[in-house]
């Protein structure tokens, strides 16, 4: 019985593979600037609540554009949004290091990008997640989840090991033009890959079809668990907007970098691991239980004083967080039709997005409030207990079978009469 990775959608199709290494690299400069924002704030402002703001400013363009782009998704060629957006990303990189250059560098350009990055991020996710059920087999959709937050992972540690270390001895502005060549590649390995038209069923963008989308949401209750549960996680439990006070809190400045990459390397060693996932088929009961999981190896890294004690627990966190994920993906691709991907995927974007969004600003403020160490602990003991409570009020997200469910069983017979391209 292997545990490796499933391989097959690699092997199967060629623009999986170049979305998949496009997706790679650009994630590895966006974590360079995720790491160099902050820090950047902090330096410029010397305030806790000042780097938690930047959620704030994040908040709006996510909500807006993400059900916008969901139905754009679902209207346009997913190749086309993904590409522009993609582009508009490396000018706003750009911007950044000009920002950086200057002598005396202003903080109002750190918010505007960070408003502008959350708006095309969220035009651009939907996407993304309505292209990944259209080039790999239906039954495929697990591992190429897998294989998908693999690829976010090995940015998710690389990326913020490499900008500590950057920021530290070579300066912002190298994190930055790291960031602004990443998104260049990313472009020219998008290129190549086939067009994606909409659906022959598609309605054109509009707040009729996004009600729409709503409310098929709504009445799928498996599915609108995996949206609370997620985002009471990443509001509740999110601690990156108090890690570089915790660094300074702890006296070991130099572990900002691996604090910000532990998360995204326990992810990084599950996904490692993820070929047991595709065997299981109550997707439902791992997303709870995972999601609890993480907010109590939170509480814990907020509760103990040893920085590496601190930075196995954040990675025990983030091996969690991916356990949820896969499983949510799974629950997502393989029941939302096709015509419906797209805003689905804008509600889906909402819900883990918008939480690690207010997260920040949750975080920031406790820590304000409590103090930092308080902020991550009780943030993390409130998570795990939010979870279980809703745990208890969602029977049809803990009843869920992959197997059994009505949605998936006709979603797999619509795929299975219409092949996918590969």
């Amino acid at each position: 019985m292997t545990v490796l990775p499933d391989l097959t959608p690699w092997r199967a199709s060629v623009d999986f593979r170049r979305l998949w290494a496009s997706g790679l690299i650009s994630n590895f400069g966006t974590f360079l600037t995720f790491v160099a924002l902050p820090v950047q704030i902090k330096d410029l402002t010397g305030s806790a609540a000042a780097v938690g703001a930047v959620g704030a400013v994040e908040l709006l363009p996510l909500i807006l554009f993400g059900l916008y782009g969901g139905a754009l998704a679902d209207a346009l060629d997913k190749r086309l949004l993904i590409l522009w957006t993609e582009a508009g990303q490396g000018l706003l990189s750009a911007a950044l290091l000009l920002n950086a250059l200057l002598p005396h560098p202003a903080v109002w350009p750190l918010y505007a990008v960070a408003a502008l990055s959350s708006a095309l991020g969220s035009v651009q996710r939907p996407a993304l997640d309505s292209l990944w059920p259209r080039i790999v087999a239906h039954d495929d959709l697990p591992a190429a989840a897998a294989l998908n937050s693999f690829r976010w992972t090995v940015g998710g540690v690389a990326g913020p090991a490499v900008a500590g270390l950057v920021v530290a001895y070579a300066g912002l502005g190298w994190a930055y033009g790291a960031d602004l060549v990443t998104f260049a590649v990313s472009v020219v390995l998008i290129l190549p890959i086939a067009a994606s038209p909409a659906a022959h069923e598609a309605v054109k963008p509009s707040l009729r079809s996004i009600a729409e989308g709503a409310r098929y949401a709504w009445s799928r209750k498996e599915l609108l668990g995996t949206y609370a549960v997620d985002l009471a996680a990443m509001f509740l439990a999110m601690p990156l907007a108090v890690l570089p006070f915790l660094a300074d809190e702890l006296d070991a400045k130099w572990s900002l970098g691996l604090m910000y990459a532990s998360i995204p390397a326990g992810s990084l060693l599950v996904s490692l691991v993820s070929g047991w996932t595709g065997r299981v088929r109550r997707h439902g009961r791992m997303v709870v239980l995972s999601a609890a999981l993480w907010g109590l190896a939170i509480a814990a890294a907020g509760a103990v004083r040893d920085v590496w004690l601190v930075l196995l627990l954040l990675a025990v966190a983030g091996g969690c967080d991916m356990i949820s994920g896969i499983f949510r993906g799974a629950m997502w691709n393989q029941t939302i039709p096709d015509e419906l991907r797209g805003r689905l995927a804008g509600i889906e974007l909402l819900s883990y997005s918008v939480g690690p969004t207010l997260g920040q600003v949750r975080a920031g403020g406790m820590a304000g409030w409590l103090g930092v160490r308080a902020s991550v602990g009780v943030g993390g003991l409130l998570c795990a207990g939010t979870v279980g409570l809703l745990a208890l009020c969602l029977p049809a997200l803990m009843a869920y079978d992959a197997r059994t469910n009505e949605h998936a069983v006709r979603l797999r017979a619509r795929r299975t009469a219409a092949p996918t391209r590969l």
